[in-house]
């Protein structure tokens, strides 16, 4: 019936009844009369196994052997207890062979919370530096009349006649006793004779708060900040949630984000960046001089230490990398083509060398 081997050890016999039973169980099985058959022998199987002088006279006369012997399979309630912790949260197992006690598992009234989200929209700025502000939360909090309690003021809940307190409500199928959670009372052991007029029952009321939030610097978007106990009231004096505020931060018209470092691209002219010069480049903290060197190429990226975003609840700041953006001169005046041209002159001359590397390069390449 287990599928096991005649050598079987007891954790063998332990997994495959475990397994068998968590199939066939009638609780999964509502309206399968085969399944419930199927339970009540591999049941019988395990039972007869998990007792070393039951299994030993089993090995010698087989099934009838047991009968003759006067040692029927019968049910010993000691050797399913091992089931209690693995069956017990799905089909209330220990009370199956009437091992859960007289009052059985009640259910608390008392319910944590739940826990709320909001999003908050933020300026790059606001991210950048950190501020105050204010959230609007729509949330369930105690009624005063009742103070959560959901009866009626000077009343409380009665014992429900339906498990008689016991949040537990027992079904005869065959010879099994199954335990159930008892529909009238959700498994609580008490019902709400009078409710209050106020809550109708339900020991909350829906409001609308404002939450202050301090948002640190250094935040980014879809960062998420946690506020304890914001949250939703739980039922019938049950601790409140938490408040879970998701921020979205907006882009920056200068300036790109990458992690905690700035990106921005900055202009020059074309004589700034062949003789060199010092630019006044923006930061989000005013303007840092930055110092172009001579020759500096199209493209170049300068790094500019600890001039990026904080470290979200940490130390220091990430850095701003500046990349400078030669501007060619869409109109000239005739003295400035004039320069131009004498700069070509001069040029032709001073890069023959290396127009002929250049040269060189290509035809390496090439072949």
């Amino acid at each position: 019936m287990l599928g096991v081997s005649r050598t079987a050890t007891e954790q063998e016999l332990k997994s495959a009844y475990r397994k068998l039973a968590l199939q066939f169980h009638p609780d999964r099985n509502p309206n399968n009369p085969d399944a419930e058959e199927k339970f009540k022998e591999v049941s019988e199987a395990y039972a007869i196994l998990a007792d070393s002088e039951k299994r030993s006279v089993y090995d010698r006369y087989g099934h009838a052997g047991l009968g003759s012997a006067g040692q029927g399979a019968g049910f010993d309630a000691t050797v399913f207890q091992d089931f209690n912790d693995i069956f017990g949260e799905f089909f209330g197992f220990g009370d199956l062979f009437g091992g859960g006690g007289a009052g059985g598992r009640r259910r608390s009234r008392v319910q944590r919370g739940a826990d709320l989200r909001e999003d908050l929209t933020l300026e790059f700025e606001e991210a950048f530096f950190g501020t105050e502000t204010r959230v609007n939360v729509r949330r369930h909090e105690a009624c005063e009349d009742c103070r959560g309690s959901g009866a009626a003021p000077g009343k409380g809940p009665t014992t429900c006649r339906s498990c008689n307190g016991r949040g537990q409500v027992r079904y005869q199928q065959g010879f099994f006793s199954i335990a159930r959670t008892c529909p009238t009372c959700q498994g609580t052991g008490s019902v709400i004779t009078d409710p209050c007029g106020k809550c109708k029952g339900g020991g909350r009321i829906l409001r609308q708060r404002t939450v202050d939030a301090k948002v640190p610097a250094g935040v980014e978007d879809g960062t998420r900040i946690r506020f304890a106990g914001a949250g939703e009231v739980g039922q019938f004096g049950g601790p409140a949630g938490d408040l879970y505020v998701v921020l979205h931060v907006k882009e920056h018209p200068f300036f790109e984000r990458e992690g905690n470092d700035l990106h921005c691209v900055v202009p020059i002219s074309v004589t700034q960046a062949a003789m060199g010069a010092e630019i006044r480049v923006p930061t989000m903290e005013g303007e840092h001089a930055l110092k172009v060197p001579e020759g500096t190429q199209p493209g170049t990226t300068f790094r500019v230490r600890n001039k990026g975003v904080p470290v979200l609840n940490g130390h220091g700041k990430g850095d701003l990398y500046v990349q400078v953006r030669v501007q060619i001169p869409s109109r000239l005046s005739k003295r400035q083509r004039e320069l131009l041209q004498e700069l070509e002159v001069t040029a032709k001359v001073d890069n023959q060398p290396m127009l002929r590397s250049l040269l060189g390069k290509v035809k390496e390449i090439f072949g």
